[in-house]
Order: structure tokens, then C-alpha cells, then sequence
């Protein structure tokens, strides 16, 4: 049994109520670790914290090239003890090692990334428009950052929002899904070896009906960057608006992965399958409505049972796993649920559609309906599990009409050798990432976000850094002739 604590300006402290929270691994159906149930008086703590730390401690005092040095640091830290960073969340979320393992070795590489912007990070110096006066412009943190982190891929998302905020200068208070808080919590345990004064991070462990709102309404709180779900979203979203504050927001998706006529169909099922069977689903950018054109469509969807049936579910920690299980009991159990709806609706399920009766626990085979159309709810709403709802479409027209019939706009992906209409439908999607002959490719030289109900602003690439900044104008006065004092100077 590991029993965690929090990390609260440079300490590891329990709950002041000393109240824990069970995690659960989802393979072996144990519990493995205790988590501190954080109050809002520990919520406190840790904004006032990092507000000291930013105000008043030495990092709002350090350079721009010694925070790069500090994130220099942690990357070298996160590479050196990658294995047990991956099995922790292996452990958690019981999703892939061997995906866990690369998500981590790509941790690494983003906090290389941002220190690289840290002392990248420029004013400006326009000319000004009247003779003994200088003007410039400053960029500068915009404050204590709250970061709310899922379950799904908690290091991968927590550094999307940690690396570029850090290295703007902010300090943060990290809030992790009750669900899976361990690796958030073994990354804590680097920061002090990378040099980071106490304060500049925290990380509290908790419910978020218990903690979350008391974090996001916080008068010392500048922003907050939040990976959820839309309902949840739209509730830090309105508490944010309340006092003005900045929002960085990753949320649900639809996406459309469109399968054309002279696509090659090999690469197509790969793409299928590694856009909805991958991480079992449960992950925002799951392409989880398939569009294929009509006269392909039969002979794809073989092809696609015949790889999907035969896919190895088990544990997670073994190298030949290809789906492990679900991460927690409510979504397991919501899974169910939408493929009941679906059956109900009148879709048609070729493959899977029920929990696994050989391996028993959270196990959900990959599941595949055809018959759909995009008014079923199966279509239209949410699922983040391994469940691919297959559309018919006759041309390219129609396949855009249905692709973006949709409350969402996170990924979208399309399959064709047909370059002009590959662009065609790339400027026509309506999707903050689109892939072409890809899928689930990633990397935090591009920026990453959604459109509509998906999310506002963008996480990884150089765009990531400017929404953890604000610009100050400064106007110096050096010899320019007095002026009449009650007329503004235009």
C-alpha cells in the first residue's frame, strides 16, 4: 500500500483533516494507494502559497534563462525516472505501459520545449508618434495558474498546461482527478531536485465538489487551465467569468474520422482502429464516428472487424496488450450504458458490445455499430470508451455536412490519396487538429484545442505560452514639452 501526501509550499503535507480517497487499480480491482482528501482550507493554503511564491519568494524574481534552466532540469528528471512514473500511471489508470512509457518520454521533451521559449519571451519597442517619448511593451505572467488535470493521461496533460505556464513565469496550484493523482504526485517529488522554489508548485489531492469550485473562485487566482468533461468545463467556465478570469479549456469530442473511395484501405482500418480501440477509448480525440463511403463501406468494415476481433485485451504492464481496461467503475458502467442506447436506437452491432466475459473486471470489448446515422444519440454524444459507430456517406459534400454536425470540433481525420480534396476538406472541417492518412499523431510543436463545445485556447506549440502571459504598455517621458493637463494626449 503507498499512502501519498500533498505538496503545499515545499512541504508534504496530509489533509488537514487527515481524510483519505482509495485508488483503485482498474486491472486488478485493488487498492493500491491512499490519496489525502484536501478541504478547502488546504485549497487555500496552496493558492496562498503559490501567490507568495510569485509576489513575495524568489521566483518572480528569477530570469527568464533561469527558469529555462529549472525546466531544463525537470526534463532531464522526468527521462531519468521514467519507469516509475510510467508504472504509476499504468497502476492508476490502467491504461497501455508501453503508451504510458512513450507519453512520458514525450513529457520530457516538453519541458525541453518550454524552457527553450522561456528567455524567447519578448517586448516590443514601437515607435512612438510625438518627439521625447519612449514606448514599450512588456510580457508578463498573468499570475497563480489553477491546473485541473483527468484521469486519462494526467502527466501528459498536466505538463501541456505546468511547462508553458512555468515558463512564463506563473506559479501553480495542480488539482488531479481524484481517480488518478499518484503520478501527479511522484512528479512533485522531482520539482524540489530541479530547483524550484517551494511555493511555485502545489499539488492538491481531492474531490473536486469538494475543492474544485473553492480553487476556480479563489480571489488570488489568475487563470485556469482545465481538461475535462463539457459539463464540468462549463462550470469552471461561468465560476472563471465571475471575476474575469483567463480560461484554458480541453473538452469533449465527436470526431470524424472520413474514409474516401480511393483511400487505401489497410492504412484506413489502421487509422480506425488506432483512433477509437487505442487507450480503450477513452481519450478526447477518439475517432469515434467512422464516415466511409458508401461504395467502400461493406468491404471496410470486414476488414476492420477482422483487426478489431482479434485484439489482445489483458494486463497493461504486458508488451503484447493491445486494450486494457477501463479506468473506473462510473465510466465502465457508462459505457454499457451507450451501447444499450444504441441497440435500442436501432444500430447495428458487428462486433462486441458487451463487458468481457473471459477476463471479467472492467473489461469492455472493442464494439462496433454500423447502421448509424447522426441524429442517434450514439453519434452525437460523448462515450470515451472502445465503441465506433460507422456512417454512410455517398460524396464529399454530404461527408462534410455530416462531419460537422456536431455541438463539437476537437479532431477530425481524413483518408485519401486524392491531394486537392485532401485540402478541400482540411480547410473545410470545422476541428481545432485534423490528421490526413494519420491518426492520433501528437507533438508539442503544434498546438493542440478545440472549436465550438471542445474547448477555448491551445495547449503545446509556441501558441501555448502567450495564454499564460499579458502585455504591459509602457509609456516614458524623457523630454517631451509640457501639455495642456486637461485634454488627453492623443
Amino acid at each position: 500500500m503507498q499512502n501519498y501526501q500533498m505538496l503545499i509550499d515545499g512541504q508534504w503535507v496530509d489533509s488537514c483533516s487527515t481524510a483519505t480517497l482509495e485508488s483503485i487499480n482498474p486491472y486488478t480491482g485493488q487498492v493500491w494507494a491512499k490519496i489525502p482528501r484536501a478541504q478547502i482550507e488546504d485549497a487555500d493554503a496552496a493558492v496562498r502559497a503559490a501567490h507568495q511564491a510569485l509576489k513575495r519568494g524568489p521566483w518572480g524574481r528569477l530570469t527568464a534563462g533561469a527558469r529555462s534552466m529549472h525546466l531544463r532540469k525537470l526534463g532531464d528528471l522526468i527521462t531519468s525516472n521514467a519507469e516509475t512514473l510510467a508504472r504509476t500511471e499504468v497502476q492508476d489508470n490502467g491504461k497501455l505501459y508501453a503508451e504510458m512509457r512513450a507519453q512520458v518520454n514525450a513529457v520530457a521533451q516538453m519541458a525541453y520545449f518550454f524552457a527553450g521559449l522561456a528567455d524567447k519571451i519578448e517586448g516590443s519597442v514601437p515607435p512612438p508618434d510625438r518627439a521625447g517619448m519612449l514606448t514599450y511593451t512588456r510580457r508578463e505572467p498573468v499570475g497563480v495558474v489553477v491546473c485541473i488535470v483527468p484521469w486519462n493521461s494526467p502527466l501528459a496533460l498536466l505538463a501541456s498546461k505546468a511547462f508553458p505556464a512555468l515558463a512564463a513565469g506563473c506559479t501553480l496550484v495542480v488539482k488531479p482527478s481524484e481517480h488518478a493523482s499518484a503520478s501527479s504526485l511522484e512528479f512533485g517529488r522531482l520539482l524540489e531536485l530541479a530547483g524550484f522554489p517551494p511555493g511555485v508548485v502545489n499539488i492538491v489531492t481531492g474531490l473536486g465538489a469538494e475543492i474544485g469550485e473553492a480553487l476556480v473562485s479563489h480571489p488570488l487566482v489568475a487563470k485556469i487551465a482545465f481538461t475535462g468533461g463539457e459539463s464540468s468545463g462549463q462550470r469552471v467556465n461561468e465560476l472563471a467569468a465571475r471575476d474575469f478570469k483567463g480560461v484554458t479549456m480541453e473538452l469533449g469530442g465527436k470526431s470524424p474520422n472520413i474514409v474516401f473511395d480511393d483511400a487505401s484501405l489497410e492504412d484506413a482500418v489502421n487509422g480506425a482502429v488506432a483512433g477509437i480501440f487505442g487507450a480503450a477509448g477513452q481519450t478526447c480525440i477518439a475517432g469515434s464516428r467512422l464516415l466511409v463511403q458508401a461504395n467502400i463501406h461493406d468491404e471496410l468494415v470486414a476488414r476492420l472487424i477482422a483487426v478489431a476481433k482479434v485484439a489482445r485485451m489483458g494486463d497493461p504492464n504486458l508488451a503484447e496488450t493491445q486494450i486494457g481496461p477501463i479506468a473506473t467503475k462510473p465510466q465502465y458502467q457508462k459505457i454499457l450504458e451507450y451501447i444499450q442506447i444504441a441497440k435500442d436506437e436501432g444500430a447495428n452491432c458487428v462486433l462486441g458490445g458487451r463487458a468481457s466475459k473471459e477476463l471479467g473486471g472492467l473489461f469492455i470489448e472493442p464494439t462496433i455499430f454500423t447502421g448509424i446515422n447522426n441524429d442517434m444519440r450514439i453519434a452525437r454524444e460523448e462515450v470515451f470508451g472502445p465503441v465506433l459507430s460507422i456512417i454512410k456517406f455517398r460524396d464529399e459534400a454530404e461527408a462534410l455536412s455530416i462531419a460537422n454536425d456536431t455541438v463539437y470540433g476537437l479532431a477530425a481525420g481524413v483518408w485519401t490519396q486524392n491531394m486537392g480534396r485532401a485540402f478541400r476538406v482540411v480547410n473545410a472541417l470545422e476541428a481545432g487538429t485534423v490528421w490526413v492518412n494519420t491518426y492520433r499523431a501528437l507533438g508539442v510543436h503544434m498546438p493542440f484545442g478545440g472549436v465550438k463545445r471542445s474547448g477555448l485556447g491551445r495547449e503545446n506549440g509556441i501558441e501555448a505560452i502567450e495564454g499564460y502571459l499579458h502585455t504591459k504598455s509602457v509609456w516614458l517621458n524623457y523630454d517631451a514639452p509640457t501639455a495642456n493637463p486637461f485634454v488627453m494626449r492623443i
